[in-house]
């Protein structure tokens, strides 16, 4: 028996009213069996006549996103799920590329012929939610228990170049060994060049999740290594000490997996093989800082470490970030070069309030106005000006900064 949210049974039940027969698939019952939470939860419906008629039925829970309709598909948010409802649906391989299918769908379709279109077994397990029965044609729930990550169809699962990322995503995610044919597989799709066929976009998604959801990256990447892939073959023990110290901020989560991977990498070098996967320009050169930041400190006298040096430190990185990162890559190399400094920098840093954000300045632009001065180009100037002294220590209040300004402004 899958447990599924309560709170879906209205929509289940007016399903249920048009000899609709709804079954959940794909991750949630995978992710329920492994005792995994998800709000993402997809949904297949036998016995509907057209999309259209599903759309009708469903749009009174809310508004339906169509965003996926050429692929059979409609997206509803409701009670803080994300739902999929799909046609049952064959693909046919008609391109080149992960898009290159012909969909195909019917609602006639047995639930076995529907899930063969799946990649692998634990992903081809339903929960009919009349019969309220699992519904497992390939076996997947026992793969799942015995660990093994098993293709449903090897020779479909060829004609999806995507595939074999999600291959190292689900085994390093679940701790799964890949079974022997479909290792064999996805060796042969790297050396015929099929990764080449992927948008950048698609790639980084399914590295991401890599990145993120795993308790150990290193074992994906080293499986996409066996399969013939270099994309990444440096560092792996650091992002598996990161992966223990993640925050609940996923973009700083990502941008502390990429820096772990790239802090030996000269600038250039990263920029260039950044821009290979990653395409959000922004991530770039997040990452990019926080490596200049961390290869900084390999220069910095422990004894320079005043104030001054943290509050400075603070606008230009996440200091969290950066004690992270260094004390990642202390632990996975047994290096004992930055983690004296890092304690101090630690301390002072929380002491000072600038852990994770930098110090706010007492003297905005409206100070200047009250002071008698007219907005102009000088105003950068005469703020930045205000901020170094403050980070001085030469002020610590708004009174004691407003008698600095004038001092400074000569009034």
């Amino acid at each position: 028996m899958i447990k599924y949210p309560s709170v879906l049974e209205p929509i289940f039940d007016k399903l249920k009213e048009y000899d609709i027969t709804p079954v959940i698939v794909g991750g949630f019952i995978r992710d329920s069996l492994l005792f995994i939470e998800s709000k993402d939860i997809d949904i297949e419906v036998y016995g509907v006549v057209s999309f259209e008629i599903l759309q009708d039925i469903l749009q009174v829970f809310g508004k339906i996103n169509l965003v996926g309709k050429s692929f059979g598909v409609c997206k509803l948010k409701f009670e803080g799920y994300d739902l999929d409802f799909s046609l049952p649906r064959k693909d046919n391989k008609i391109a080149s590329g992960h898009r290159g299918f012909d969909i195909q769908t019917c609602s006639v379709l047995d639930f076995k012929t529907a899930a063969s279109r799946r990649d692998f077994t634990i992903n081809a397990i339903g929960f009919d939610l009349v019969s309220k029965k699992i519904l497992d044609p390939f076996n997947g729930a026992a793969d799942l228990e015995n660990k093994i990550l098993r293709a449903v169809d090897l020779e479909s699962f060829g004609q999806d170049p995507l595939r074999v990322l999600r291959a190292v995503q689900f085994c390093a995610r679940f701790d799964l060994s890949i079974e022997h044919n479909l290792a064999i597989t996805c060796k042969e799709m790297v050396s015929c060049g099929l990764l080449a066929e992927l948008p950048k976009e698609r790639i980084f998604e399914e590295l991401k999740k890599l990145l993120l959801k795993s308790k150990r990256p290193s074992v994906g990447f080293k499986l996409l290594n066996k399969f013939g892939s270099d994309i990444f073959n440096d560092n792996l023990n650091v992002i598996d000490e990161i992966a223990k110290q993640l925050t609940t901020n996923k973009k700083q989560n990502l941008v502390l997996m990429l820096a772990g991977l790239y802090f030996k990498i000269p600038k250039e070098q990263i920029e260039a093989s950044l821009s290979i996967i990653v395409y959000e320009k922004e991530l770039c050169k997040s990452i990019i800082e926080l490596v200049e930041a961390y290869n900084s400190l390999m220069h910095v006298d422990i004894n320079g470490i005043d104030n001054y040096f943290i509050y400075k430190l603070a606008t230009k990185i996440n200091i969290e970030e950066l004690l992270i990162l260094g004390s990642s890559i202390h632990y996975a190399n047994n290096s004992q070069n930055l983690y004296k400094m890092g304690q101090i920098i630690f301390e002072k840093a929380k002491k000072l309030s600038v852990l994770t954000k930098k110090l706010s300045p007492l003297l905005q632009g409206r100070d200047l106005v009250e002071a008698g001065l007219s907005p102009s180009i000088e105003f950068s100037k005469i703020l930045n000006d205000c901020y170094e002294a403050q980070m001085n220590s030469e002020f610590k209040s708004h009174d004691e900064a407003s008698v600095w300004l004038k001092n400074y402004l000569n009034l």
